[in-house]
C-alpha cells in the first residue's frame, strides 16, 4: 500500500517548479550579471518578486529532505542500517554537487569556477543526521532550533578571520564567501553546512507531526506557520536581531515593504527561515487532504525531486544557448568563464515577461520525463539504487 504523504509530494513539487523560474533569471534575464533583483535602488517589484517567491525553494526543499528521512526510517529499527543509507546517500550527493551540478551550471568545461549550494549542503547534512540519528527525533529537532536561532552570531567570525585556511573551514560551516583558490580556479560558497543542516534536523524532528491524524496535523501546521509569521514581523520591526539586512522606510509605501521583506539567503538568516518556513507550514496544512487535478500534476515533480533538479540544469542551460544563437550570437562569441554562463560580453538575454514564457516550456517539457520515471521507481521498489535519485 502508498504510505506516501501526498501533501509533502505537492508542496516539495511546488517549490521545484517554482526554483526553475529562479534559474531561467539567472542564465537569461537581460540584467541578471550585472544587477542584484534585490537591489532597491535598481529594481522594480516584478523582479523583486520574481526573485523572492523563490526563496521558499532551497529551505523548504532541505526542510522536507529531513522529513522524508524520518518519514523513511520511523519503521526500521535497524539504526546503522539507516545511517550508513545517510552515509552513502550524503557522500553522492556531495559528488554530483561537485561534478554534475556544477557542470550543468556553469557548462565550463575545465571546472574552473566551482559552487557549493543546496544539493551539496544536504549531502554534508544527511552525514550529520547519520551521526545524531541515535538521539530521540526531539533532541534532534531542539539542536536543530538551536543553530537556527544562534548562527547569525558565529556567520561574522569567517570574514573576522585572517588566516586563510581558516577562514576558507570558518566560511564552508557558517558564512557564504568567495575564494580565489588559483589564478584559474574560484570557489563559491552559497551554501555553508551549519546554518541548512538546522534546517534539515528541524525537519527531521517534524516528522513526528506528520504521525498524527489529519485533523491534528492540519492544525499544528497552521499553528506553527502562523506563529512563525507573526514572531518574524514582531522581530523585524524591532530589527536588532535576526538579518545583517536591516530594513528602512524607502521612497514609496510599496518599496518601503520591499526592504521589509528583503532578506538574507547566504546564509539563510534567522528571518529569512522563519518567513520561508512558516509559509511552507501553512501550503503543507492547506493542501494536506486536497485532491485535484493540479495536486496530482505538480505531485509529480516532487515524487523525484533530486531527477528533476539534475535535468532541469542542463535544459535551462541548453536553452539559454539556444536563445543565443536566435538572438544572433555565435559560439566564437559566447564567454564560459566563471559567472558568464556562456553568455556573450555585452548586451544578451532577454526581458522578464519571456523569462516566463520559457520557464513554462521548460516546466512543462520535464512533466513526461518526471512522470516516466516516478512511474518507474513505484514499479521497480526493489531496486535499491533507485533511492539515490
Amino acid at each position: 500500500m502508498d504510505k506516501r504523504i501526498h501533501s509533502i509530494d505537492f508542496v516539495r513539487g511546488l517549490v521545484m517548479v517554482i526554483m526553475a523560474i529562479d534559474h531561467v533569471r539567472d542564465l537569461m534575464h537581460v540584467s541578471s550579471l550585472s544587477d542584484d533583483p534585490t537591489n532597491l535602488a535598481t529594481t522594480t517589484p516584478f523582479l523583486f518578486f520574481t526573485r523572492f517567491i523563490t526563496h521558499f525553494c532551497a529551505p523548504t526543499f532541505v526542510f522536507l529532505s529531513g522529513t522524508s528521512a524520518y518519514l523513511s526510517f520511523k519503521k526500521q529499527i535497524d539504526v546503522k542500517a539507516n545511517q550508513r543509507f545517510l552515509l552513502s546517500r550524503g557522500l553522492w550527493l556531495i559528488l554530483l554537487e561537485y561534478t554534475i551540478v556544477n557542470f550543468g551550471i556553469w557548462y565550463n568545461i575545465h571546472f574552473s569556477i566551482i559552487m557549493s549550494q543546496v544539493i551539496g549542503a544536504i549531502g554534508f547534512s544527511f552525514i550529520i543526521l547519520a551521526a545524531l540519528l541515535r538521539l530521540s527525533p526531539k533532541t534532534i529537532g531542539i539542536i536543530g532550533l538551536v543553530i537556527i536561532l544562534g548562527h547569525d552570531l558565529l556567520t561574522p567570525l569567517a570574514f573576522a578571520i585572517e588566516n586563510p585556511s581558516l577562514r576558507f573551514i570558518t566560511s564552508y560551516l557558517f558564512a557564504s564567501n568567495l575564494f580565489q583558490i588559483t589564478p584559474h580556479f574560484t570557489f563559491l560558497i552559497s551554501y555553508p553546512i551549519i546554518p541548512w543542516l538546522g534546517i534539515m534536523l528541524l525537519g527531521y524532528a517534524s516528522g513526528l507531526i506528520f504521525e498524527l491524524s489529519a485533523d491534528k496535523r492540519r492544525k499544528l501546521l497552521f499553528q506553527v506557520g502562523i506563529s512563525m509569521l507573526v514572531l518574524f514581523a514582531a522581530l523585524r520591526w524591532i530589527d536588532i536581531y535576526g538579518d545583517g539586512a536591516k530594513w528602512s522606510v524607502q521612497k514609496d509605501a510599496v518599496f518601503t515593504f520591499l526592504s521589509f521583506i528583503n532578506l538574507s539567503k547566504y546564509p539563510p538568516s534567522l528571518f529569512y527561515t522563519l518567513v520561508t518556513l512558516g509559509v511552507m507550514m501553512l501550503v503543507l496544512a492547506s493542501v494536506d487532504t486536497l485532491k485535484n487535478k493540479v495536486v496530482q500534476i505538480v505531485s509529480v515533480y516532487g515524487k523525484v525531486p533530486l531527477f528533476y533538479y539534475l535535468i532541469h540544469w542542463y535544459l535551462v542551460h541548453t536553452t539559454m544557448i539556444i536563445v543565443l544563437f536566435i538572438q544572433g550570437f555565435t559560439w566564437e562569441e559566447m564567454d564560459f568563464s566563471p559567472f558568464s554562463f556562456g553568455r556573450p560580453k555585452g548586451v544578451s538575454g532577454v526581458e522578464l515577461p519571456m523569462i516566463y514564457f520559457i520557464w513554462l516550456l521548460i516546466v512543462i517539457a520535464l512533466f513526461p520525463l518526471c512522470k516516466w520515471y516516478g512511474d518507474y521507481k513505484m514499479t521497480h521498489k526493489e531496486n535499491k539504487w533507485l533511492r539515490y535519485l
